[in-house]
Parts: structure tokens; sequence; C-alpha cells
């Protein structure tokens, strides 16, 4: 039974093609995109331990997800029920009994766990976390160990390759006899960044020298700029499997057998999913300014830049419309209560988050607000959505209601100051004789 199930694990890390860890980056948007276009397994970005034992689980019924909430009430993690069987949580850790905790906290809505030890950022290694880890293999051997002997779901591990060949397939040699069912190698050194040039030598050599899968890593810049390079970069590494990074972030469908898409597009799919999962819009913007690149400073990256929430950026509004406005409407229409809304702030970022109650029930977002507008706007939406209500999005049913009451409203206001202009313009000339007189 136990070598059925090594077998079932090994195989879920074979012949496949990953959305590598990224901070910033690796967010449920991210990762449904790179899903849609033909991933088999996506990361999420390096959740850091301390962090994530602090957390609770809590289903959000609004957003049908599962998010992982720290006691500031910032969503850390959030996951839905269409990348359960493909998501692999990465954590950053130095600690086997935290790894643990973190471990059994997400294996209920994850496909797999797995530990940074190939980030050489100081983020990461501080604490003895990511690349750090690769000097203290004993360590390695004891968080690897506690995890998978801890968890129910498989294993793995990320690293960067050691000075010398013989160290790094020792190393590896080590980390396979813990039982992990996958290990991904970047192919640089640790103090090598993406303009040196990956070496595949090492990625072979260490995928020869092990019976369990190696996902190659760290080809995006020399080797793999489309799809079919795919197969070059695993024929040079000796591989199966080749996890992307930058490739992925600059254009997702580069996962597609069916060749890349403007750039543009790709962009469109990831606000959707954006919007629709409520990512935080300082993230979105930067994974956005990620694909622009050297179109950064154009109108659009200037757009997106300046914008202060995900549906400015994609400007799916029309101007002077906002959910606000429809859910007002709304309850115009179905003659209840008119919206009423309550707003708080929280004294460590000075963030907002407004509930809004309609017909004597409430509704709010997760998120928190740089202002009070966007919280009230934020609610609106929420309400809006769980009522299966048009948000005030270009195109929906009611919006040419709204319309048609605006222009009603700047018709009858036109007419009123004509009004007003005719029933003043006497007395004021009255005024003014009796001022000159």
């Amino acid at each position: 039974r136990e070598k059925l199930l090594l077998t079932c694990m090994v195989n879920s890390f074979s012949n496949i093609t990953a959305l590598a860890p990224m901070v910033r980056v690796g967010t449920l948007p991210m990762r449904l995109l790179a899903l849609d276009f033909g991933a088999d397994l996506v990361y999420c970005e390096e959740l850091i331990d301390i962090k994530m034992v602090q957390c609770r689980r809590v289903v959000n019924e609004v957003l049908q997800t599962v998010d992982f909430v720290a006691p500031d009430e910032r969503v850390m993690f959030r996951t839905c029920e269409k990348e359960k069987d493909r998501v692999v949580f990465q954590m950053g850790t130095a600690d086997p009994q935290r790894a643990l905790q973190v471990g059994r906290l997400v294996e209920k809505d994850v496909a797999a766990v797995d530990v940074n030890m190939g980030c050489p950022k100081e983020y990461s290694t501080k604490g003895g976390m990511g690349a750090a880890l690769l000097s203290d293999p004993d360590k390695i051997e004891a968080i690897l160990m506690k995890l998978v002997t801890g968890v129910s779901v498989p294993v793995t591990c990320k690293i960067r390759i050691l000075p010398s060949l013989q160290e790094t397939i020792q190393l590896v040699q080590r980390i396979e006899k813990t039982g992990v069912a996958a290990v991904a190698v970047h192919g640089r050194f640790k103090e090598e960044r993406p303009r040196n040039p990956v070496h595949c030598d090492y990625i072979q050599a260490v995928a020869q020298a092990v019976s369990i899968p190696i996902i190659a890593n760290g080809g995006s810049l020399d080797l793999v700029k489309s799809h079919s390079d795919i197969d070059e970069f695993k024929k040079a590494t000796g591989t199966s499997s080749v996890m992307l990074a930058r490739a992925a972030m600059w254009n997702a469908s580069v996962f597609s057998s069916q060749g890349t898409i403007p750039v543009d597009k790709v962009m469109e799919e990831y606000l959707k999913y954006a919007i629709r999962y409520e990512n935080h819009a300082f993230n979105t913007k930067y994974c956005l300014c990620q694909m622009l690149r050297d179109r950064v400073e154009s109108p659009l990256g200037k757009q997106v830049q300046a914008a202060q929430t995900n549906a400015e950026i994609r400007r799916e509004y029309p101007a002077q419309i906002t959910p606000k406005m429809f859910l007002l409407e709304w309850s115009r229409k179905e003659k209840v209560e008119q919206p009423s809304y309550e707003t708080v702030q929280r004294s460590q970022d000075r963030g907002f988050q407004s509930t809004v109650t309609v017909d004597r029930r409430k509704y709010r977002s997760s998120l928190w607000s740089k202002s009070k507008k966007f919280a009230e706007q934020a609610a609106a939406i929420v309400c809006l959505r769980v009522l299966g209500i048009p948000e005030g999005r270009i195109g929906e049913e009611l919006s040419d209601l709204i319309c048609k009451r605006k222009r009603e409203e700047k018709i009858n206001s036109s007419s009123d100051d004509e009004q007003r202009k005719k029933r003043l313009k006497p007395k004021n000339t009255t005024m003014t004789q009796n001022v000159q007189n």
C-alpha cells in the first residue's frame, strides 16, 4: 500500500508543467489563469510559517473560496475548488514543528506542500529560511521528514544548485530518502541572478542520480520564450517536468499548446479573476506591470499605476455609474428600504471596511480599502453578487435604466435651471437697479 501511494505521488509530478512560486505573483488570479492556459500544477507564492500558524481557516461563502485569515484580518492565502487538486502550497520555514503546523492547517485544501529552499532574497533567508537552508542539510532532513510523516498530501521542495555538482547530487539524494514526491531544481547558484545563464548540466546530472521526479526551473530568459520551447528545456535538462516563473509571469499563455496570445488579452483574463476573487489592488497592479514590461510607461501602463481599485484598472463601470447606484436603483424598484452603510477604520494601516444593510440583511467585503468611498463600493458589490443583481458593469441590463434616469435628471435639472434663471432675472435686475439708485 505504501509503495502504491509513493508511485501515485511520483506520478503527480512526472511529465508536468508548473507555474513556479513567485512572490506577489502567485496569488489566486494568476494561478487560475495558468491553469486555464494549460499548466498542470500551480505553486502559490512563498508564505512564511510564523505568519501562517496564526491564521484561521475561513470558508468564504460570498466568494466561494477558502481563506486563511491573519489576526489583523488580512487574507494570507486564498484558494478555491477549481484549483484544489492542482495547487501546491509553498512555505518558508526553518522549524520542523512550525512547518508541520502549517502543513496540517492547509492540507485539506491543497494538492501538495512544498518547502522553499531556493530563494536567495533577504526576506526569505533571514531566520534561516529559503536558500539559507542549503548550508544546513540536517535541518532540511528534519523539516522534510516531519512533513512527510505528518501530513496527508505529497511533500516537495525547491532548491538551488550548490557550489559543486557532487555537493548538489549528494544533497538531493539525501532529500530523496526523506520520502518527498519530487524536487524542483533552479539551475543557478545562490549568488546568481536571472541575468546569469542557467546550468542545465547540473539539473541533468541530478535527474540521472535519483529516481524521484526532478522539476527543471530557471530557463525563462535563456531557453523558454514560447510553449514549443518547453520540450527543448526538458531535453537540455534531462527531465520530464518543467517549472516556469518569469516566462509565465510575462505571458501566462506560454502554457498553452495552441501558442501564445497577445498579452493584452491575457491581462484582461487576469483582471476578470482579480475582480471575481477580490485580489488586493496593489498585487493586481504589480502583476499587470510585469506583463506590460517595456510598455509600463505607456498610457495603459500609467492607467494601471494610477488606479486604486481593480475595477478602476479595468474600467468596467461606465463613467459616473457605480455599484452603489445600482443597488440604490434596485431597492427603489423592489420597494425595499434604501441601503444604509456603516464604515469602520482599523488603526494599524488606516484601512476601511464597510457594511451595507439592505432589507434588514448585512453584507460586507472581506477586503479593507484605502478610503471610505471604495469600502462602500466594495460592500455594494458583495451585496449585488449575493442577490444576483447586475453590478453596474458596461452592458448589464440595468445600465440603460440608470443612464436613462441620469439623462432625465440632467434634462430636468437643465429645465429647472432655465426656469430658475427666468424667475431670478427680474429680481436681480431690480436689485441691481436699487443698488445703482
